[in-house]
Order: structure tokens, then sequence, then C-alpha cells
């Protein structure tokens, strides 16, 4: 077993070295005792008992440069012998530390005690000719020793703050700094100390930076810049030490109070600002921040009620307007104004005479055009539907406030409005007012003043139309009403009920206006009244309608009263009288509503007819009377397309030589039927170019007749060097012309030679 400074070996020989031991540890720190009261150390080491290891303490300086390795301590057994070796396992074994063969130990690096300040290791014996372990590993420590070899370090930013005026003795802030050395040893213990600021401050050896007087002033300085000094081995002059700089803000309280900057303020305003209006801007003077400004302001008695005032976001005094002004009434106000304020200290500049808590203010109203101004903003009047005797309704007023005193005249600019108006503001309806139709009307009326582009103003006028007993009472639940063939008497068969336009309408009274043998009529005194069965036996298959006539009175003044015809249905019924099916009759009259549009439908097609008959005769006067009935009906009803040169069948245009000749068809000396046609001048030879004459006129003349009518039958080709193409005089039977020339003018007119009497075997033999 390991023998460590046991207080048997105090008893021994060597006890001093022991003692020694003891009160090196004590002085070594907190780290070195803790690492010896590891649990790798069990407490029997002081225990009285024999042990096989024994070594001396092991220590060794951190940052000591090791240009050959360092011994630190020897590890000694009573079982060791030349055939035995140790050996060393744990933290750093055999890299920063090592033993020889004779149990010595050395240090081959320069330790950092920041880094790692004790390394913990175990040492066993062994046999080196059989390999054997001759006893139990034991764990020893090596501690690293501090020196001084770091300096404080401070946070990064220092910066703190106080309220002004902070009693003596109140703490700024805290200032910590770090020393990476043993914090147990002076080594690592640190010492503040401010290098200016003296007078006013002091920083004490926790760091805390406290005021030396309770004067601090905002107003006169609001920030301070301190230089701090931190050094470690306090109370000895050498050491190591950093320097930083702190920065002090000194907050600010309400200290001031709140004054005008001027000792008069003057304003003008218009006559017609609305209420609210701002009128102007009180500057106060105030030396602390705006969040702790907190000025009132009062305004003098008797003009509170005109005038008021708030604080502005910049704590300012906003005058605005509580009531309208009038220039006619009061040109000027003057008045005063006091600012006040509760500061939370009480300074010598807040005191004195010449510190301005009251200001005069004047105000110069200024005179505008004003509009006419009503004497209500609103009107309501009230007046009874139907017929009038006396169309007035009420009037309106309103004056120029100006001093002019313009005459006013009244409108109303709406021209669907039942209301008229005169020009001094008398109301009048226009034309009767109907409650049922619209009980109540709004309006405006119009005041503007009698003058070139006078001023206007608007009022609104509300109209209710009160009712009068005007309409008849209608009956309602009619189509409830009807008899089932197994009714007996006595039976209510229906209710019937009324309504009426009117409102407020008195009680409806019931009656029958003809006495019924099968029916009776029961007033419910409720509105309602009752149809009761006087006698049953009522069948669907032989039944005729009953309709009773009831008359109704709405109890109003003066009282109205109606007849309403209520028709009966006989009806199959099921039990309950629930309605199987009723027997329907045949409507023998007809109301007024239906004649009516039967008449008009009558009118409407009468007046179709005329027009087609007109439009016909209106056709045929402007046709072409003929005289001949053929030529009325090849000519002028000519309407359909032809077959071209081939259609020599569907109509015999041979008619047209007679009516050539007819002396009824030559032109006169009057006015033609026919056109005259330009004819273009050509001979034989020049029949192509002609042709083409004629198509370019065609296609360019609009209102030009085409070349297939009768008006050109009968005149074209005249005097022609070509000779006519017309058939007017000629027919196919026969014709004294000789049309042999068009076999001249090539293949196109051969149909048209064949046409006009040439021999097609000619023809032929001539191509």
């Amino acid at each position: 077993m390991m023998k460590l400074s046991a207080w048997r070996q105090m008893t021994e020989p060597g006890c001093w070295a022991g003692i020694l031991v003891v009160l090196c540890t004590l002085s070594m720190g907190a780290d070195v005792q803790q690492a010896l009261k590891t649990p790798s150390m069990p407490s029997t080491v002081l225990q009285r008992h024999k042990r096989a290891w024994k070594w001396d303490k092991l220590y060794v300086y951190e940052e000591t440069p090791k240009i050959q390795p360092e011994k630190i301590g020897k590890l000694d057994n009573t079982l060791f012998s030349v055939d035995t070796r140790y050996r060393l396992y744990g933290e750093g074994a055999n890299d920063i530390f090592s033993v020889n063969d004779n149990g010595d130990i050395f240090v081959n690096a320069m330790l950092d005690r920041e880094k790692k300040s004790t390394y913990k290791l175990s040492a066993s014996i062994t046999n080196i000719k059989n390999n054997k372990q001759m006893d139990n590993d034991e764990t020893f420590v090596i501690v690293v020793l501090d020196i001084n070899d770091n300096i404080p370090v401070f946070p990064p930013d220092l910066s703190g703050s106080i309220s002004e005026s902070s009693i003596t003795g109140s703490i700024v802030m805290t200032v910590n700094a770090t020393d990476a050395d043993d914090p147990t040893t002076q080594n690592g213990k640190i010492e503040y100390r401010l290098l200016n600021g003296t007078d006013l401050f002091n920083i004490n050896n926790k760091g805390e930076i406290i005021t030396l007087k309770s004067d601090l002033d905002r107003e006169k300085q609001s920030q301070y810049i301190i230089a701090i000094q931190a050094k470690d081995m306090p109370g000895i002059m050498s050491g190591n030490s950093a320097t930083t700089i702190v920065t002090i803000n000194i907050n600010d309280i309400n200290d001031n109070i709140a004054t005008f900057k001027t000792g008069k303020y003057h304003f003008n305003v218009k006559e017609d600002s609305e209420i609210g209006f701002i009128i102007g801007i009180l500057e106060v003077e105030d030396k602390d921040e705006r969040q702790n400004k907190n000025p009132t302001f009062t305004i003098q008695q008797q003009y509170g009620e005109m005038f008021g005032i708030k604080r502005s976001n910049e704590k300012d005094g906003i005058l605005s307007l509580k009531v309208p002004l009038d220039y006619e009434k009061v040109k000027m106000y003057t008045f005063s104004v006091n600012v006040d304020e509760h500061t939370v200290s009480t300074k010598a500049d807040n005191q004195g005479p010449n510190l301005l808590k009251r200001a005069e203010v004047s105000i110069n109203v200024i005179d505008v055009d004003e509009p006419p101004v009503f004497s209500q903003t609103e009107y309501t009047f009230s007046i009874y539907e139907g017929p009038f005797k006396n169309p007035r309704i009420g009037a309106v007023s309103a004056r120029d406030p100006d001093s002019t005193g313009y005459k006013i005249r009244y409108s109303i600019e709406d021209p669907n409005c039942p209301v008229a108006v005169d020009p001094v503001g008398h109301l009048s309806l226009k034309w009767q007012l109907d409650r049922e139709q619209k009980s109540s009307y709004t309006f405006q009326v119009t005041a503007h003043e009698d003058k070139p582009n006078g001023l206007k103003s608007y009022a609104m006028v509300n109209l209710k139309v009160l009712d009068i007993n005007d309409n008849e009472p209608e009956l309602t639940n009619g189509s409830y009403v009807y008899v089932c063939e197994s009714d007996k008497p006595g039976t209510i068969i229906g209710t019937i009920g009324a309504y009426d336009k009117d409102e407020n309408s008195g009680r409806f009274r019931f009656t029958l206006t003809k006495k019924s043998s099968n029916f009776s009529l029961y007033d419910n005194q409720d509105n309602t009244s009752s149809i009761v069965l006087r006698q049953g036996g009522f069948s669907t298959e032989h039944s005729v309608e009953h309709v009773l006539e009831i008359e109704i009175a709405d109890g109003g003044t003066p009282e109205k009263k109606s007849i309403n015809p209520l028709p009966i249905k006989v009806c199959k019924c099921q039990p309950g009288r629930r309605i199987e099916y009723c027997m329907a009759y045949a409507q023998t009259g007809m109301s007024v509503s239906a004649l009516l549009a039967i008449l008009l439908c009558i009118a409407t097609i009468l007046v179709i007819v005329i027009l087609i008959v007109l439009r016909r005769r209106y056709q045929k006067d402007v046709l072409v009377t003929k005289s001949s009935g053929e030529i009325h009906e090849q000519l002028v009803r000519y309407d359909e397309e032809g077959g071209g040169e081939m259609d020599t069948n569907g109509y015999d245009v041979s008619i047209l030589t007679s009516a050539c000749h007819d002396s009824s068809f030559r032109p006169g000396a009057g006015p033609s039927l026919y056109a005259k046609v330009k004819k273009p001048p050509a001979c034989k030879g020049d029949m192509a170019m002609m042709i083409e004459v004629k198509k370019d006129e065609a296609d360019h003349d609009r209102d030009g007749i085409p070349y297939d009518t009768l008006h050109i039958y009968g005149y074209e080709g005249s005097e022609s060097l070509a000779g006519s193409l017309s058939s007017l005089d000629s027919s196919s039977s026969g014709s004294n012309l000789d049309y042999d020339f068009l076999n001249e003018w090539g293949p196109r007119f051969r149909t048209l030679a064949q046409l006009y009497g040439v021999d097609g075997s000619d023809t032929d033999s001539s191509y």
C-alpha cells in the first residue's frame, strides 16, 4: 500500500519532510486541495496500514520552458528489484509525463494551468521476467501550479445610466472584469480604479460604480465618459492591469417647468370657420425631454366656452374653436392663457418672476360673405291626404347674416316634389296627395341671396301625409268558405275578414244585403264574421251557384261601406271537412278589364288590315299599266331570271314587234314612259367595242335601266350602223330583215343568227 503524509510518518524519521509537504499543500490553493480530495485518493491513506507504494508529492509549475525533461517526483515500491519495472497509465502518460527504470517521473512539455490544472495517472510495477504484476495499481495526481500569466479582461461596450438628481451613493452600474488565473490566489483576484471623473463617481472592489454627488443635471451634461483600470494581485504594486472606457448616460426626469416662449399671441380667424377649427399653436419652452413634459393649460374663465386648448404631440398648446364666430356681433377677442406643470424636483431655475407662465391671446375675426342661414336646419310639416281646401302647409325662413342683409328668395329644385315654395318661403301643395301611395316626403328648400351670383344654403323639409277615411273596406278569406255535402244545419262553413288601406280604422261590421234561406251571417265582434249553414242537403250533382252579398262598414269618420259578393262552393268532403273536390260553376259575366282588352285587340287588327290594303294599292299605282294583256303578262311582270341566249320558248319576244308599231308605245312630245338610251357610235367592225362600252356604262351607272326591259327593247339599236338587235321589229315566224351579216361577227353570234332566220346548214357551211 502507498504511504502519503500519514500521521504515523510524523513520528518516524523524515517527519519534517511530511510537515513541509502539508504546509505546501495548504498554500497551493483550492485546485491543489481539490485534487488531493478526489475520490481516486481514498481516505484510507490516513489509516495506519502497511503500504508497498511510496513517493514524494508531485507538483509542477505552468509555462516553464522544457529544454530537457524535468524531474518532478519519484515512484517507490517496496517490491521493486532488478527484475521489476515501473509503468505509467492515464492522462499524459508516456507523452507529457514519463518514468525511468528507477521510478523517476519526468515532465516532457510546457504545461498551461488555464487549459488543464491537474492530471490523474496510475502507476504499476511488473516483473519483466514473467511479465507478472507485482502489486496493485496506484493512482496519483500531478498538480499544475499557477503563475500570474493572464491580464484582466473587460466585456465590450460597457455603458450605464442613472437618472438626474439621484441621491449620493446610487449605483450607476457594475463592471465585471475576468482573469483566467487561479481566482483563489492573488493572481486571479482583481481590484478596480477610476482614472477620471472621480469628483462625481467612485468604484469599489466589486466593480460597482456609485455616485458621489446628488446634483447630476441632464440639462447641463447628459453623458460622461469614464476610464476604468482593472489590476490583479490587489495591494501589490506589481501585477497585470487593463483599462476600458465606460459611457454613463444621465436620464431625464421632469424637473423643469414649462413656460411660454412669448407673452403675446395673435391670430386671424374667418367667421365661417367650422367648430373644431385649429386657430393656432401656443408654443412653450421646457428643457426636459418630450416624454417628461407635462404642461397644463387653462383659458380665462369667460372664454372657455368659446375656445378650447389641448396639448399637442410636442407638448405645446393647440387653440381651437368651440362655437361659431360672427363678425357682425364680435370682431375681436382678447383673453389670457396660463400654463402650469408639476415637477418631481424643485430647481432654482423653476423659480422667479420672469417666468412666462401667462400669455395674452388676441383673435381677430375676419368678415366673409356668408350664405343665408335658416331658422331651423330641418323642418317638419303635416297635411291630410285627399282634396284640399287650403294648399298651404307651412313656411320656411332664412336670413342673410352679413351686414349687407340681402333679400332672400326660396326655391325647390326637385321637379317631382309635390310641394311648391313661393319667393317668400310659403310652402303649398301642387297636387292632391294619397297617403296609401306614399305616406311621407322629404325634400330640400334652397335659400339664395337676391343678387347676382348670390350664395345659397339648404334646409331639409319632412312632410307627413295624414290619413283620412277615403278607402272602402275589402273582403278577405272569402276563398275559404265552402259547403260540404255532409254539413248539418248550424255548421260554420267559413270565417271572413276585412281589410282597409286606411290606418286606425274602427271595428268592421258585417251584414247581409239580402236574406238567404240557406246561410246566415254572424258578426264575431273582432273584425271577423262567421258564415253559418241554416239548412243542409247540398249536393255537387244537383246544385246551383250560391253568392252572398255582404256589406262591410269600416266604422271610420266618415264611415265607408262596400258590398262584396261571396261565392260559396259546394264540395264533396272527407271527414274533418277536408275537401275532396268542388263543383265548378261557369262564369256568366265579364269584367270591364277583359272587355277593354278584347276591344283593344280588335282595333289593332283593323289598323293592320287597313295598312296592308293601302300598301297594296300604292304598289299597284306605281306599276306600269300596259295596253295589251300579253305585254302586261310577259314584260311588266317579267321578274324572273331568264335562261340566256337559248331561252327562246319561255317568252315570245315577237310580241314586241306589234308593240313597237303600236302608236300607244311610241314616244310623243310629252314625257315618255321609257327612258332614252344613249347610243354609242358603232359600225360594222366596232361591235366588240360597243359591247364593252355598254357593259362599262351598266357597271358604273347605278340609276341606269337594265337592258332586258321594255325600255331597251323598244329603242336600242336605232340608227346603228350594225342595225338593231331588238326583236320588236321582227318575229320568230318571219322577218324582212337579213341577218346574214351576223355570221360575219364570229362564233359568238352564231346562235343569234339562227334565231333570226339564218339557216343552220348555211351557217355551218360558212364556217
